[in-house]
């Protein structure tokens, strides 16, 4: 193939991700509340009933469907009406957050919202509870951090042989990850929560005086 033709291939095109389609991509929204004039955050309860994560603390949100691949906000609105019970003209959606990218094939796109919340009627099959967080407490109170480690193993198909014997059978620690949660009130607020919830205040509240502070270890 000549270069002008591999040109034509490259002119103008817009990258994508690298098998999109093997990650697992949702979307939710971290649903703001004023309340007597304060900001809150609302967080839902899982249902102990679902397989997925049951009893678990999140942001309302859900897979992203077929349809609804070339804009994710969809899903995030779809969701959070459907798990509270509130209407598409109950949710202004304010913008979005950073993508964020797992290393368990995660592929999630946050959106920050105002919701009114006078007619909440959450799904009981899919919420069993919810309650909001000021916003102040977050501002206020450094997280806890350690670290997930990340592993990999090769299939025994694999030709091993072939490759520099750095790379050996069995599971090999690859990486590792900051993981970090809160305690609120009874709440223990973590995962993929929590990180959506620290890169909306990096975002909205760029250089407070909270991000200097150290983020705690567990007792």
């Amino acid at each position: 193939m000549l270069d002008n033709d591999i040109a034509l291939h490259l002119l103008g095109r817009h990258p994508t991700i690298v098998d999109e389609s093997a990650y697992l991509l949702s979307a939710v929204l971290l649903p703001m509340v004023n309340k007597g004039g304060r900001d809150y955050v609302l967080f839902e309860v899982r249902s102990k009933d679902l397989n997925r994560q049951p009893g678990e603390i999140c942001f309302p949100g859900g897979k992203v469907e077929n349809g609804e691949r070339p804009d994710p906000l969809v899903t995030a609105i779809r969701e959070t009406s459907e798990e509270l019970g509130i209407t598409y003209k109950e949710i202004e959606v304010l913008g979005p957050l950073d993508i964020m990218v797992t290393p368990l094939g995660a592929m999630v796109y946050p959106y920050v919202g105002r919701i009114d919340i006078s007619h909440i009627q959450p799904n009981p099959k899919e919420v069993e509870s919810v309650f909001l967080a000021p916003i102040d407490f977050f501002l206020e109170t450094p997280p806890y951090v350690t670290n997930v480690e990340v592993a990999t193993r090769y299939d025994r198909d694999f030709p091993l042989e072939k490759v520099p014997s750095t790379y050996k059978a069995g599971w090999q620690v690859r990486t590792a990850y900051p993981m970090y949660f809160y305690e609120y009130e009874e709440h223990f607020i973590w995962g993929l929560t929590c990180r959506i919830m620290q890169n909306f205040l990096r975002i909205c509240w760029p250089g407070h005086p909270i991000f200097k502070e150290p983020m705690k270890k567990w007792k």
